[in-house]
Order: C-alpha cells, then structure tokens, then sequence
C-alpha cells in the first residue's frame, strides 16, 4: 500500500504528496486538505527522498498559516530531521534572503525596514516639500507605487511610461522616495521581495547560489501570488522546476491588492511538463452547503470547474431571512444565534457573521451587545476603537473629570487650537513637579514660568471653555454633549483630516450614532426610573468600551464577526451572510466590470464554504444610504443557487401552516431553554 495512502490521504492527495518527475499544480477545492498535503509532502521529501531539511522551503502568505504548518511537521518529524527546514511567509523568506545578500544588493550591515507608517510618514515629507504638495495624496501615492514595484516597474520605466502629468509626477515622487531609502539604509515592505528579485535576475553567480539551496520549493495560495512573488518562486527553482504549487482559483479574491489569478496559467506556460491533481472531497461542510457553492462557482468561467463533495452528510437547506430594515437584519441575525445558542448548546464560538464591508458591523455589534452575546470582530475596528469615537468618548470623560489625563491630552488640540507638542512637553514636566493632573497644572498661575504668554493663553482659553460646558452640567445630558461637538466644528475637522467629503461623512456618521445611542440609553434608563446624568453616562459607555476590549482580546469563546475577505481559510459550525443584496454583494463597484463581478462571485464563494452545518442568507427590503432610504433587491448569486437549497422566510415572505407551526413550536422551545425550564 502506499505510504501516503496509509497515512489517511485519499487517492487524490496520495498522489500529489509523492508526484516528483516534474513541477506540480494542486488545484485544491475549498477545505479539500491541502494544508496536510504540503505537509505530508514535506515529510516524505525529508523521510522518503532523503532531501535535508535546510534544502527544503515552503511558503505562505501569513504568520498563521506558516505556524501551522511548522506545528505539524513537528508531531511528524524528530527534531533532527527537521533541522534547518525553512517554512515561512513570502516576505520573510524574501527578508532571510536579503540578510545574506546584503552585500550585493549595496545595502551596509544594519539596514533599517521601513512599515507602513514610517512609509507613509517619509511619503508625506517627500510631498510636502515638493510643488505637488496640494496636488498628490500621500496615501494614494504610497498605494500606487507599492502595486508599481510589485508588478517590477522601475521609476525610471514609470518615468518612461507615464502618460500625464499626475503621473510623470508620481513617477518623480518614487524615484525621490527610493534614493531617499537608500540614504537612509532601509527598505520597505514590498522591496523584501522586490529586491531579491532584482539580484536573481541580474546575477548568475547568486542565482545559482539560490537555486542550489532550494532544491524543493513548496507555495501555498498560489493563486495569491502577485507578479514579483511569481518571479521569485521562477527564479528559485530554476529550470528543474522542483515546485509543488498549491492553490485554488475559486478562492481568488485579491486582485485588489495586487494579486494576479492568472499566474495559476503561467505555470503551464513556464514548465511545459507541469503537472495538474485536483482535490475535489471536503472534509469540512455538509452537502447541502457544497452543492450551493457548486453551483455558484459554476457560472465563473473565468476558473478551472472542480466539484466539491463530501461524505459528512446532507445537511440542511439554506434559511434566506428578509428583513425590513438593517437594524431589524441586526436583531434577527442576534436573536437567531441567542436561539440556537441555548436550543443546542451551541458554543458562541461556533458562530459566525460574515459581510462585505466594514459599515455593515456597527449595528451587528450593538444587536449582540444588547443581547449580552460575546463577539470578536476581526478584518475591521471595533466601534470604540475609531478614532473618532474615541474623540467623543474623551470629551465625555473630561466634561465628567477634568483630572483624567488621558482624555486631556486626546482632545487638548483636537480640533487644533495650536497647542502643540512643545507646549504639552512642558505642560506635562510642569505637572509632574507639582504631582497634579495636567488640567489642574494647567489653571496655576506658576504654569507661566514654564510657558511663554501665547502658548499659556492658548491653554487658559481651552481650560476656560471646558469650565464654561461643564459649568452647564445641570442641563439634558445629551444636550451638553451635543454643544461640545457644535462648539467645536467637528464636522469641519473631520473634512480637514479626511481626503475626501466621502470619508468625513463616514467618520460624522459614526458619531451621529454614538450621540444616537447615548440618547437611547438615557430614555431607557429614564423608563427604568435611572437617572442617567453626564457621570452616568460617561461611566456606562467607558464600561461597554472595556467589555468589547476584553471580548476581543481574552473571551475565544465569541461570535465571529469578519469580513467576507477576512474569512477566508477559516471555518465556522454555523455562518450568516448579512446583506445579501445588490449593491453590496456583488459590490456597486464592481457590477458593470466582468472580471470584479466574477471576483465578487468568488467572494461569496468563500463565505458560503465557511461554514461546516449551517448557512443563514440575511438581507432587508430598504436600507439608508446616504440619509435616504432606497429599496433593495436580493443578490443576483442567490439566483444562482437551486431553489429546493434555500428557504425564504420574513418580511413579505407567506409560509405554509405546517411551516410556521413549526417555527412556533421551535421558538417556543429555544424560550423554554432559555428560561431553564
């Protein structure tokens, strides 16, 4: 019997754990294994083909995924077989490479990685020291050269190229920033592959160096690989080709951020003798949940057609709940996973919700939080952790205590009252001689001998204001609060911070909400006979900041909340997918351009894998966008699935007697179990 086969691995598997002859391509349908599949290849090439470890690679694109495999070889090979083994992320190998190459890429011993904020932060001295200081934005400049040097352009070829006048000045603005890195002994993040790239190419000597180490090169999501990622994994295995790729054109959804799909075809074209398996069995979902998948992966044609089965069971048809409105979506989706929770002992962290965009999760983080449901949000922020909400809640804190010298140093200069760093600097010495908060140090006359009279006046003038709102403390909560934010012009700060009138909007928007629910808060609690006066407010909202911290950072046991791009390679018992209409999925972006829709088609391909039991479609008849009310129209990809896969219930959705008697009885049932009874 072979080996592979004894190990547990079907035929499939076996087969692409011990092909060697030539280059291979394991098109590995979702939860088909493949994880185990490179890790078992590993071991037989350590075990079975006597290759040493050190010579051995794999690669992936995150920490997570790279720790895994490392756990796994570990239970399979003895501490000296697996010596020297190199599993780690694309970048990482690219970092290892440059540590020994340093030399010949003319960087000194010591060089400095510059990540994203020291980029960012260089990109915006470049800028505002140039003549197109009003005319480029430094984020999208650092985008756009970013996605330049992973496609291997030059800003010489980008100088060469570029058709206008924005970008002859993006092009000068990389070659500005690249000789800046240089003098500076450093590299940013998209040069740790870009630059061992350039060396392979250009120089025999280290290029057959490199080839002579690797001589067996395992990628995972190859379908992930962006075009200097391709060049690297050509370059390291040569014209031999000892490579095993791994990946899964359905589940290619990063084209967004540079990842290029088609480099699964440029195998072919580069190693004639390429090898294809397909890993079609899941041992992850039940049918019920494959044959939807299948179905609406069926109508990509832009991807090699795979039939996901299993042999775990049926499953259960596809509820789609029709909502009125988001907050009703919300409610239903919060109370449907409190119902299953307790009917079936179901572990909150069997849960999942899944949404295309952030926005979507503010009113399902309330909706849980009402309920008292524990959740961790991921591929997003938190509600308390935006930036703007953390303005408000300061300002609420010092309106309430002064003394809190946290919130006193958020706010002092936000909107800026041109109170900087050196007057702070000094202001904080001053308090620390005295052993007082900086508010108080700030309202002694002695604060003059450190602070010169128009950095003193500045401060006096915002201690006096804050003294004059919270003199008024006797009045409606809400109304106090409100006039902090009229007072300040928030608004207008948020369109200075922001690049666009879009994303200001946003920002607004989420205070709007924030001032929203302490105004809900407080008629609750006026209903409940609770006085809920500025103190108690600033107490109860700091309080549901630090449960939804410690829920994030310590309670595993959590409904996930994630993005339909954040989900992916993960699994849940039970998933929801929220707003399963048009214009969010498939996304409005993308809906005249065929290759993003086929994306989107992809993505949602994703979501509906993630899930082992069962699968909850939600959506809502309207939804406010932009202050209006619009109808909505359920997503085109649920036409894509068998009708007999899907049960409709809701909002203008007429169910048989039988049916609804037996939700009745259902619910009356999770109530009980609620109750203990």
């Amino acid at each position: 019997m072979n080996q592979a086969v004894h190990l547990g691995l079907n035929p499939q598997q076996s087969a692409a754990v011990t092909h060697l002859g030539s280059p291979l391509l394991v098109l590995a349908g979702a939860g088909s294994g493949k994880t185990r599949v490179i890790t078992e290849k590993i071991v037989y090439l350590i075990e079975k083909q006597g290759i040493p470890a050190r010579h051995v690679y794999a690669v992936t694109f995150t920490n997570k995924a790279a720790k895994e495999m490392v756990a796994r070889t570990t239970e399979r090979l003895p501490p000296e077989r697996r010596r020297g083994l190199n599993i780690s992320t694309f970048h990482t190998l690219g970092l290892n490479f440059i540590r020994r190459e340093y030399a010949a890429l003319g960087l000194r011993a010591g060089f400095t990685l510059f990540d994203s904020d020291d980029s960012l932060a260089l990109f915006k001295s470049l800028i505002g020291h140039s003549e197109y200081k009003d005319v480029i934005d430094p984020k999208a400049a650092q985008w756009q050269i970013s996605q330049w040097k992973n496609d291997l352009r030059s800003p010489q070829t980008c100088v060469e190229q570029a058709m206008d006048e924005e970008t002859r000045a993006l092009a000068g603005l990389f070659d500005q920033y690249q000789r800046q890195l240089t003098a500076c002994n450093a590299l940013d993040f998209d040069d740790l592959i870009g630059r061992p790239v350039a060396l392979l190419q250009s120089d025999a000597a280290v290029r057959e160096r490199w080839q002579a180490r690797v001589r067996y090169l395992l990628v995972d999501e190859y379908q992930d690989t962006n075009t200097t990622q391709y060049e690297l994994v050509r370059l390291l295995v040569g014209k031999i080709g000892a490579l095993t790729a791994v990946g899964d054109d359905h589940q290619s959804i990063y084209a967004w951020r540079g990842a290029k799909p088609e480099n699964l075809n440029r195998l072919a074209d580069d190693f004639p003798n390429l090898h294809r398996i397909k890993l079609e069995q899941n041992y992850r979902s039940v049918n019920s949940v494959l044959k939807a998948a299948n179905h609406l992966i069926a109508l990509d044609t832009t991807t090699a057609s795979k039939q996901l089965w299993s042999d775990i069971g049926p499953g259960e048809p596809h509820r789609v709940i029709v909502a009125a409105t988001a907050e009703d979506e919300a409610e239903r989706i919060a109370t449907e996973i409190l119902h299953r929770h307790f009917r079936a002992q179901t572990e909150y962290r069997d849960f999942a919700v899944l949404f295309r965009g952030n926005h979507q999760a503010r009113l399902i983080e309330q909706a849980l939080r009402k309920l008292n449901i524990p959740y961790s949000l991921t591929g997003g922020q938190s509600f308390f952790e935006r930036a703007e909400i953390k303005d408000a809640m300061s300002y609420l804190k010092l309106l309430v205590n002064p003394d809190d010298d946290a919130a006193f140093l958020r706010v002092v200069n936000t909107p800026r009252r041109e109170i900087g760093p050196t007057t702070i600097e000094k202001l904080g010495g001053y308090a620390r001689e005295r052993r007082s908060s900086l508010f108080a140090a700030a309202r002694s006359i002695g604060i003059q001998s450190v602070l010169d009279t128009r950095a003193a006046d500045r401060l006096n003038r915002f201690c006096d204001w804050l003294e004059g709102i919270r003199a008024q403390r006797d009045r409606d909560a809400i109304d106090v609060i409100r006039q902090v934010f009229d007072a300040i012009d928030y608004p207008a700060y948020l369109r200075e911070q922001e690049s666009t009138p879009k994303a200001a909007d946003r920002r607004w928007q989420n205070v709007e909400e924030w001032l929203d629910w302490l105004a809900k808060i407080s008629t609750d609690s006026a209903e409940n006979n609770e006085i809920m006066d500025l103190p108690a407010l600033a107490q109860r909202m700091t309080l549901l900041g630090i449960l939804d911290q410690q829920t994030r950072e310590k309670d595993s046991n959590a409904v996930a909340l994630l993005t339909l791009h954040a989900a992916k390679g993960l699994e849940f018992g039970h998933v929801f997918m929220a707003g399963m209409e048009e214009d969010i999925l498939p996304h409005r972006d993308c809906i005249e351009d065929e290759e993003r829709l086929s994306e989107e088609r992809r993505l949602c391909f994703v979501g509906i894998t993630r899930a082992r039991l069962s699968l909850t479609f939600t959506l809502t008849k309207r939804r406010r966008r932009y202050g209006e009310w619009k109808d909505t129209e359920p997503s085109r990809f649920l036409d894509d699935i068998p009708a007999d896969l899907l049960q409709w219930q809701g909002e203008g959705i007429e169910q048989p007697k039988e049916v609804s008697q037996a939700q009745g009885r259902e619910h009356l049932a999770s109530i009980r179990a609620m109750l203990g009874k």
